[in-house]
């Protein structure tokens, strides 16, 4: 269906060129609609790069500070949300070098800070602590590995697997070859598993819990079909 397809492209290419004319007339409908479209995009990759929430989310803020006031600068050669993604890039490159100068994507130590990058789904968390429990383990464990990996390997995973960019756009936005895409991205994902492996030991300790809530009722329904209690 190549013909839908193009078609398809063409109507998402109209749309984006007509969000951001309504934005250059500073459109507040508009303007929310491009944020709530990058805000996890570009805090995921400041993220990636800083290694600290609070300076990611001023990078995000900085990146539509200046990407809303240059808005005539873009000449649409790139999707608006790589646009964006390179000025946030090159805001948190430029806060990294202003700590350590000279500093490129790629050359900084490993660090172990933990960082809300990965959401798993939470949705039982009012009924079943336990369950609500167990994932923010594992999500703390996964996060702490993602922050461990190299900067150049953390970069292409987040850009790969966490936003699930192609490996073309991977490439135009770190500026690398999507061979050397391929090549980091599989080393990073041996790298985030050798760690998530060292790590989840004591978390497999306590799989499987039964306690709590669980634990009261089944006791409570045996002790009822014993006669005991009330």
């Amino acid at each position: 269906m190549p013909g839908t397809a193009a078609g398809l492209s063409a109507g998402v290419r109209t749309s984006e060129v007509e969000l951001i004319e309504r934005a250059r007339r500073r459109d507040e409908a508009a303007l929310r609609e491009i944020m709530q479209a990058n805000n996890r995009r570009l805090y995921r990759l400041a993220r990636g790069i800083l290694r600290s929430d609070s300076e990611a989310e001023d990078v995000v803020q900085e990146t539509y500070v200046r990407a809303f006031t240059h808005l005539d600068g873009f000449l649409g050669e790139a999707a608006l949300s790589t646009w964006l993604s390179r000025i946030a890039i090159n805001e948190a490159l430029g806060r990294l070098r202003s700590r350590k100068p000279q500093v490129e994507l790629g050359s900084v130590p490993e660090a172990t800070l933990e960082a809300q990058i990965i959401q798993f789904p939470l949705s039982s968390a009012a009924t079943d602590p336990e369950k609500s429990m167990a994932q923010r383990e594992i999500q703390r464990v996964v996060e702490h590995a993602v922050d461990e990996l190299p900067d150049a390997f953390r970069m292409v995973f987040i850009a790969r697997v966490m936003e699930a960019m192609s490996m073309e756009e991977t490439a135009e936005l770190l500026g690398i070859r999507p061979e050397t895409v391929k090549t980091r991205l599989h080393r990073a994902r041996t790298l985030l598993r050798e760690n998530v492996e060292k790590k989840i030991g004591p978390v497999v300790m306590d799989a499987f819990p039964f306690a709590g809530q669980r634990c009261e009722c089944l006791t409570e329904a045996v002790l009822r079909r014993l006669g005991i209690g009330s």
